[in-house]
């Protein structure tokens, strides 16, 4: 796989300021759903604003300092590794450029739904990740609400995918970028008119359909597993239409996790994976 003259300058333009599109797309579209949210919010606040905004943005900056200092290089540099050696199957088949990006990007995706299908099946990742799930309430600051262990772990996953497939690295900059602004969006706490979403939940994840994931009822909680595109739900049968209490009355978050004093703050996000639920906690 060979890119274009104008690809590779598209290319190494994604490459090289990497950071900057990936925290220029990350603020813009926060700011433009805070806005959204503020203006016309689906659900009303459990817990004050202020206090989870501060600590569901405080782990972001926690997690994006922590992989920087485990992981400089980030998975762009993992993908020019392995396309200089030659790793992976896109670097050895010959398709045109855009194809490789594009089958890339949706491959990747795929490997996210997996990903997230896994840590509710597996005891012990579960109760890392449900300090995403543990938020009381529903909002854009949700989506990037992870403990360092799970981004770790998704880091050391996504490395391991990028080589084994060769994705180029201009594919994994516009991934994470797609990832990044998909996860704000479905997690924001608006509504889209019910038309505008069900044409939009045929190919993406809307925040309708997302939250049912977020909901406190164990089987909603264990379906629509999708970030971006919303066709891997479907196909493996973990799509539910819409919550059984509907979207105005179900609860959001955890059973056995309901003290906003530790579910809302930075220390007891840090520590809920090793606190202990009781049976009628778990997933």
């Amino acid at each position: 796989m060979q890119p274009s003259g104008n690809s590779m300058t598209i290319a190494t333009l994604l490459i090289e300021q990497e950071s900057s599109i990936r925290l220029g797309f990350f603020l813009g579209i926060l700011i433009a759903m805070i806005g959204w949210e503020l203006a016309a919010p689906a659900r009303p606040a459990t817990v004050p604003k202020a206090i989870r905004w501060t600590n569901n943005l405080g782990l972001t900056v926690l997690n994006t300092l922590l992989l920087r200092l485990i992981f400089p290089a980030a998975a762009v540099g993992v993908a020019l590794f392995a396309s200089s050696k030659s790793w992976g199957i896109l670097n050895n088949v010959q398709l045109s450029f855009p194809v490789a990006v594009a089958l890339s990007v949706v491959a990747l995706d795929f490997v996210v739904y997996l990903q997230h299908v896994l840590v509710h099946i597996i005891p012990p990742l579960w109760r890392i990740h449900r300090v995403h799930h543990a938020d009381l309430d529903y909002d854009v600051t949700t989506g990037s609400r992870f403990h360092p262990l799970e981004i770790i772990l998704s880091m050391l996953i996504k490395f391991l995918f990028i080589v084994a497939l060769g994705a180029p690295a201009a594919a994994v900059v516009l991934f994470e970028v797609i990832l990044n602004a998909t996860s704000m969006f479905n997690h924001g706490n608006v509504r889209l008119p019910l038309r505008i979403d069900r044409i939009l939940r045929v190919f993406i994840v809307t925040p309708d359909m997302h939250r049912v994931h977020h909901s406190i009822n164990v089987r909603e909680t264990n379906s629509n597993f999708g970030f971006n595109l919303s066709v891997w739900d479907r196909l493996f049968g973990t799509y539910i239409d819409q919550p059984s209490d509907g979207h105005d009355k179900m609860t959001i978050g955890i059973p056995d996790f309901r003290d906003p004093r530790q579910v809302s703050r930075l220390p007891g996000m840090l520590t809920l994976p090793f606190e202990q639920a009781s049976e009628s906690g778990k997933n």
